[in-house]
């Protein structure tokens, strides 16, 4: 199984990202069975907020470069989980990379611990961070935006807090989690998905506005003779021929 959905815990019910032996990569069968989740999660009266979480040592390592999702299925998984009515809460304790950063983004709170580190590596393997910026451009500050999205560089939980792409970090996940989830149950449902909509609203226009033409790009990047070596190069663990 690709991932596994819990019983609601006095509201709260965790879906668990469960494929560690391929970090958690952003498959065919995981975008469908996780947009499958948050449809029945949606509808289910006993669910105040969702948890996104993950096993191993990676909450999302990005596309999966042998079993790739359609971009248009991922591009529909975002904004599931930015139009779900239910609050999605992410607890991260691992990496994140490139697509994973954008399935971050569309969660409406994150918490993130010591053993989180973060990294858009799209531009080293040769295409760019283009669908994924739909939910993440109106949360990060524009000048980390800039230095993370072009340099590719690895940052930890402190910087990401800092910068807007968690809501909470700290040395205890758990304990930085908890009271964003208890401010959460204290909520009444039918106020909290108003809520959502009020500061979701402009994402979604986002969305709808651009959600084709930063499908196409990302095709066409991905198509690219410099996609192809880097992706090539990564799989075999070797340098990209544009290093310097």
């Amino acid at each position: 199984m690709s991932l596994s959905v819990s019983s609601p815990s006095r509201g709260i019910t965790t879906v668990t990202l469960s494929t560690p032996e391929r970090r958690n990569a952003l498959s065919a069968d995981l975008v469908k069975a996780l947009a499958e989740a948050l449809a029945d999660l949606g509808e289910d009266g006993d669910t105040r907020a969702v948890l996104l979480t993950h096993t191993g040592t990676t909450f999302c390592s990005g596309a999966d470069l042998k079993a790739p999702p359609d971009p248009a299925a991922f591009v529909a998984l975002l904004r599931q989980l930015v139009a779900l009515p239910k609050p999605v809460v992410a607890r991260v304790d691992g990496h994140v990379r490139a697509g994973g950063l954008g399935l971050l983004g569309a969660c409406d709170l994150a918490a993130a611990g010591p053993a989180s580190s973060f990294a858009f590596t799209e531009v080293h393997i040769g295409v760019a961070p283009a669908v994924i910026s739909l939910p993440l451009l109106p949360r990060l500050d524009p000048g980390a935006a800039s230095r993370y999205y072009l340099t590719g560089e690895r940052f930890d939980a402190a910087e990401a807090a800092r910068i807007g792409l968690v809501t909470v970090s700290g040395t205890d996940v758990d304990a930085a989690l908890s009271p964003l989830l208890d401010g959460l149950r204290a909520a009444a449902p039918g106020a909290l998905a108003e809520t959502k909509k009020l500061l979701t609203a402009r994402v979604l226009d986002a969305f709808d506005d651009q959600s084709d033409a930063l499908t196409a790009l990302s095709a066409r990047l991905f198509g690219s003779a410099e996609a192809r070596e880097g992706m090539t190069a990564f799989l075999e663990r070797r340098e990209r021929p544009w290093v310097l």
